[in-house]
């Protein structure tokens, strides 16, 4: 506080402040905390700690201060995950907004693309691997939606943990996709491991793939090539210069269980 606000507030306690010290004082020494005080005596936490700092305190009411003050600091970190929680609500809706507006036949074609240049395979036809219920209905809808292709053209092939249920996962897929049981693949169960998993993979991992989609592939990529052409002069010019790093021996396959010799 500053010379000209302390004189300030000296002289109007002197006028009209008294009574609200001579109250804030009693309650200090009833163990109320600030902001207790305030609840009856309006003035700034600046004017209390003038008029309060030689007030004493009894060794429980500082523990109970000491306690509502932590209790407070969480209550306010609550509350900033609340605020953030809020805010990030009004991003995504915004953003839900936004997307309408360019929600189009080509973006959703290139969408798809995208996923697929990201998640799908490079080689071998036209599959996609993931574990989000929510990117294998999309690519079912996409391939359907842009293509023309349906359900009897498409597989589905599950990677599982050894103590999940194989059927009611299937069900679960199918129910899902649309795409019958029948056109399951034959499903892999990975060997046990002693590894820590973080991810409860709950539906294990589903490969989506088109039955003869090897010229899909191409197409597909042929339209992510499209979009990235300003990109591949850079691209190209960058790797000859880092050459190089080609050069690298491949690292060997080591078995970690094997006996040394």
């Amino acid at each position: 506080m500053s010379y000209t606000s302390l004189c300030a507030t000296l002289g109007s306690m002197n006028k009209d402040y008294a009574p609200l010290k001579g109250t804030a004082v009693r309650l200090r020494k009833q163990g109320k905390s600030y902001g207790e005080i305030q609840g009856k005596v309006p003035v700034a936490k600046s004017t209390l700690s003038l008029w309060l700092k030689s007030v004493p305190l009894t060794k429980a009411q500082k523990e109970r201060l000491y306690t509502k003050q932590v209790y407070a600091l969480s209550l306010g970190s609550q509350s900033q995950r609340e605020r953030r929680l809020r805010e990030v609500e009004t991003i995504t809706r915004e953003a839900e907004h936004e997307a309408q507006s360019f929600k189009t036949r080509g973006s959703y074609a290139l969408f798809g693309a995208a996923l697929y240049w990201a998640e799908g395979s490079k080689s071998g036809g036209f599959s996609i691997t993931n574990s989000d219920p929510h990117l294998i209905l999309f690519m079912v809808r996409w391939l359907r939606d842009i293509f023309g292709i349906k359900h009897d053209c498409l597989t589905l092939t599950l990677n599982l943990y050894p103590q999940q249920d194989e059927a009611k996962v299937k069900k679960f897929w199918s129910e899902l996709t649309g795409i019958p049981l029948e056109n399951f693949r034959k499903t892999f169960i990975k060997p046990p491991n002693k590894g820590y998993k973080k991810n409860n993979l709950y539906y294990g991992t589903c490969k989506l793939k088109v039955a003869r989609g090897t010229d899909l592939r191409y197409r597909v990529f042929g339209w992510v090539q499209a979009v990235t052409a300003d990109l591949h002069p850079t691209v190209e010019l960058t790797q000859k210069r880092w050459q190089a790093l080609r050069n690298v021996a491949r690292p060997a396959n080591i078995d970690m269980d094997a006996p040394v010799a």
